[in-house]
């Protein structure tokens, strides 16, 4: 039996509005899936790519000031260490300057920080010798100056310790153009709903002091240690888009310094509070993280992630 032709020309039609209605589907849902056009750049969904990091420990005593090349980095880490001074861990990804300096030596708490981020590599003028084996046991590419020579120079107009400095260029080390903050997943986003206008906040250590000043004219808060304006080498105020005030638990580790201090360590690792400072507020937040593999992630009051705005963001490790 034979179908007539307009049979089969109809048979045809439905044919083809089927297979393309099956098309519209899959096309929508592909949509709905996340398989449509990729946002913008800078759209909160958008992936973010590979942070190259750079970490270098940067001393933070009055003769090694101004630094170089510190306003260039992504996040900047303010820790305690012996005598109740403080040191810097500067950690760069999307610009690295051609000097950064003055580099001290390395800490037990910066290997348990650095393990946020995927191979970095850590620039340091030394370190104690029990430590060592800890160093090159962490997940990172240790570069002091045994290993990498022509990567650091003595400036003469300088004391030592104060005057080594590192040229990345000579490591090599170079910008990916991909901010290291937003690699562990911390998202430059407008302000969440709530906070308290502030227009200063200070932190003590035992031996040193930080404020940190909110600036209308330059959307930035401006940097103060020990009482006196921070700067840059060219003269420039050290400024933050953020600040996170964090609280730890600073306990004694199992190091030394060479005059028999016993050397703090930080916890990273866990969780506590904090308070967010961004555009001239103070956000109370809560700091959480789970593993030394894991980022720390930092939540507002209703639950939801803090967001950044845009610039340097300062992370002041504060005991508890």
């Amino acid at each position: 039996m034979h179908t007539s032709l307009p049979r089969r020309q109809a048979a045809t039609r439905v044919t083809v509005l089927a297979f393309l209605l099956a098309l519209l589907v899959a096309a929508v849902c592909g949509c709905q899936a996340g398989g449509g056009a990729s946002p913008p750049p800078g759209s909160p969904d958008t992936p973010a790519g590979r942070a190259d990091v750079l970490a270098v420990k940067i001393d933070n005593v009055a003769p090694a000031r101004p630094p170089t090349g510190l306003e260039k980095a992504d996040l900047v880490y303010v820790e305690q260490v012996e005598a109740g001074l403080s040191r810097i861990l500067a950690v760069y990804s999307s610009a690295v300057p051609p000097v950064i300096g003055p580099v001290r030596s390395a800490r037990e708490t910066d290997l348990e920080l650095l393990r946020q981020f995927d191979g970095p590599t850590l620039a340091y003028s030394g370190a104690q010798s029990a430590l060592q084996p800890s160093i090159e046991a962490a997940p990172l590419d240790a570069v002091p100056p045994s290993k990498a020579p022509n990567a650091y120079v003595r400036e003469r107009g300088r004391p030592a310790p104060h005057n080594l400095y590192l040229r990345p260029a000579e490591l090599p080390h170079k910008a990916t153009g991909v901010n290291a903050a937003e690699a562990v997943g911390l998202r430059f986003a407008p302000a969440p709903d709530g906070g308290t206008p502030a227009d200063a906040r200070t932190v003590s250590y035992p031996s040193a002091r930080f404020t940190f000043t909110w600036s209308p004219g330059q959307q930035k808060w401006l940097v103060t240690m020990d009482g006196k304006p921070s700067r840059t080498a060219a003269g420039d105020r050290l400024a933050a888009g953020t600040v996170l005030v964090q609280d730890v638990t600073l306990g004694p580790s199992r190091f030394r310094d060479r005059w028999g201090n016993t050397s703090p360590f930080t916890e990273t690792v866990g969780s506590g509070s904090a308070v967010a400072l961004r555009d001239g507020k103070a956000y109370d937040v809560t700091w959480k993280r789970d593993s030394a593999a894991s980022a720390t992630e930092y939540t507002t009051r209703d639950g939801r992630p803090m967001t950044f705005a845009r610039g340097q963001i300062w992370v002041v490790l504060v005991p508890g």
